[in-house]
């Protein structure tokens, strides 16, 4: 909501510019007035307090920040999410590890067109042969961590070379992983890759703090294949029911 707040101009809904603002976009009380709530609640729901927004007022807050579908669907998960999180943590205030396992009837399913299974994080759960193929420095790791889809983007150069819109797809990698870390807050697994991928990626540095959200989706993705040359692979992602966190993507048989 900050980061939103922070993009929107006062001119942009009839304020009066200042030059005494020493911070951009709305102030927390101009934006309270705009959404008619009072400045101290919505300071409280900004900052992930536990006070129960109503849908009314959550839909006046996402139409005051112009928020998207998709935004006003984060923002609702966001809010819905935010008690059963604070009950989920133990009484010292942390939460146990997570470690995520695959089904194993979802391998099966792997067709022989490059497919992987990213958790929550974007680690790469499981893949087959063809998508070592064709995203070799991915799945080919010599250390002992799991491979990571993020990371791989933002900290391998090889991702640049193999991704022809290299740009556009880490956008999108960063986006879907930003999108999961607000629905986890607090949890250490998202703080500390996000922390690894800012100090070693200008522009997960650059882009993190935009808060840009995104789901999986269908679409094509340009690749260079190592003998074969540039490729056009349409994809399309599907969720495994038992973890809806957990995403099958499968690209088309080149």
């Amino acid at each position: 909501m900050r980061a939103r707040r922070e993009r929107i101009g006062p001119a942009d809904v009839g304020l009066p510019e200042s030059a005494r603002r020493r911070t951009p976009g709305l102030r927390r009380e101009e934006l309270a007035v705009l959404a008619g709530v009072s400045t101290t609640w919505y300071a409280y729901v900004e900052q992930g307090r536990d006070v129960r927004p109503s849908d009314q007022v959550l839909a006046a807050i996402a139409d005051t920040l112009r928020l998207g579908p998709g935004e006003r669907a984060h923002l609702r998960a966001l809010a819905e999410g935010a008690a059963g999180q604070r009950r989920s943590v133990s009484r010292a205030g942390s939460r146990p590890p997570v470690v995520e396992t695959v089904a194993p009837e979802v391998p099966a399913l792997v067709a022989p067109a490059p497919a992987y299974v990213t958790g929550a994080t974007a680690d790469v759960l499981v893949w087959n042969a063809a998508a070592a193929e064709f995203f070799p420095g991915l799945v080919r790791r010599r250390d002992a961590d799991r491979p990571n889809l993020a990371r791989w983007v933002f900290l391998d150069p090889e991702a640049r070379h193999v991704l022809v819109d290299w740009e556009s797809v880490a956008q999108s990698v960063l986006a879907r992983l930003r999108t999961n870390a607000g629905r986890h807050p607090g949890d250490e697994r998202f703080r500390r890759l996000a922390a690894e991928l800012r100090a070693g990626s200008a522009e997960a540095d650059a882009w993190w703090p935009r808060y840009d959200i995104a789901g999986h989706r269908t679409g094509s993705k340009r690749v260079r294949h190592p003998s074969r040359g540039e490729l056009t692979l349409g994809h399309a992602a599907f969720t495994v029911a038992d973890a809806p966190e957990q995403v099958l993507v499968v690209y088309a048989s080149p």
